[in-house]
């Protein structure tokens, strides 16, 4: 066998694993050391588990939330549409003439009907979470009421207090579903001069 004068022996590796023979090995933890290591491990861990938890209970409360929110406003267009008949049959009991003695018995017996229907549909929709909230010479509150015009105050009336009512307030589980239409006093009319 020939040898390349350049070449130079391949004792490398050799001495490499001579070397990490030689390396001292890490020291063994004391028994203190492994103690405190596993409790700060523990530490972590709980605090792991603690967080996650916490982290459930929140999913968990904002699910709860969510179907509460769901099954309480899911009937909101329906109630909308039953908010406009009971208002229409306010409307058309408003629109009867007032009732006096010598009118046909017909009539009277129709405006009981009517009015018994009205209260009967008011307690049903009140049960399940539907509220009137009647706006007439209450003072204007923009969550409830939208204003369709002013008009100058009377005299002893306040501005910003509701002078007429087109339509009462209604709300759903406290949340508003229809405002009121109303008219608000303004400022007072000026007198006029002499």
């Amino acid at each position: 066998m020939t040898t390349e004068p350049n070449a130079k022996p391949d004792t490398a590796p050799e001495d490499e694993t001579v070397a990490a023979a030689e390396a001292p090995p890490p020291p063994e933890p004391t028994p203190e050391e492994r103690i405190a290591a596993l409790e700060a491990a523990l530490a972590e861990m709980k605090d792991r588990w603690l967080r996650a938890e916490a982290e459930i209970q929140n999913i968990r409360n904002r699910a709860r939330d969510d179907v509460e929110k769901a099954r309480n406003f899911a009937v909101q267009k329906f109630a909308a549409d039953v908010v406009e008949a009971a208002e229409n049959l306010r409307r058309g009991l408003d629109a009867l003439p007032a009732a006096a003695e010598d009118e046909p018995e017909i009539i009277t017996k129709l405006r009981g009907g009517f009015e018994g229907v009205e209260r009967f549909l008011l307690q049903r929709m009140e049960a399940n979470g539907v509220a009137r909230k009647p706006a007439q010479g209450e003072t204007f509150n923009p969550d409830l009421h939208q204003a369709m015009s002013e008009a100058p105050a009377p005299e002893g009336v306040a501005p910003g207090t509701i002078l007429q009512a087109w339509s009462s307030a209604w709300t759903l589980n406290g949340r508003l579903l229809k405002p009121a239409m109303v008219v608000v006093a303004g400022q007072p009319a000026a007198e006029p001069q002499k």
